[in-house]
């Protein structure tokens, strides 16, 4: 059983790639722009409004694995795992990898991150709430790769 209750934290730790997605492009390009805005218009300071969907994030995974401890609904911790590790995969990838808001990671000649890199700097480009592109983080467009992938061909031939 306990072979289920892992294929259902790793269902839902992809399925939160599409719910960042959507949220992202509607939510925080959209209504949430007020809280977004500061993230692709730098302000000083460390902190930015935009952190505030860690929390916003943070708050179903934690219900979910409270109240299924309460409850004993392995089902409930399994999804509340599941966005939690997306967390995490978030915190890593975005603000670390990326933005380099902890100089824990320094950016990787791996293909599929170096894309990743590309599409969110693509992303960052647009300093207005819409036109956007690129509003996912772990799935990108597959154009992004094949840029980088010219790109690599171009500084070869060099």
């Amino acid at each position: 059983m306990i072979w289920a209750y892992i294929l259902v934290a790793l269902v839902t730790f992809v399925a939160m790639e599409y719910v960042a997605w959507a949220a992202h492009k509607y939510l925080m390009h959209g209504p949430l722009w007020v809280l977004h805005r500061d993230h692709h218009i730098k302000e000083p300071g460390f902190f930015e409004k935009n952190d505030a969907f860690f929390l916003i994030f943070a708050i179903p995974s934690w219900l979910c694995i409270m109240l299924g401890l309460m409850y004993s609904n392995n089902w409930s911790v399994s999804i509340g795992a599941g966005i939690a590790l997306y967390g995490i995969a978030y915190f890593i990838v975005h603000e670390v990898y990326i933005h380099q808001r902890f100089k824990w990671l320094k950016p990787s000649k791996n293909l599929y991150f170096a894309a990743i890199l590309r599409a969110h700097k693509m992303h960052h480009k647009h300093l207005v709430k819409n036109p956007g592109e690129s509003y996912g983080m772990l799935f990108i467009h597959p154009k992004y790769i094949r840029e980088e992938i010219e790109f690599r061909k171009r500084k070869a031939a060099m």
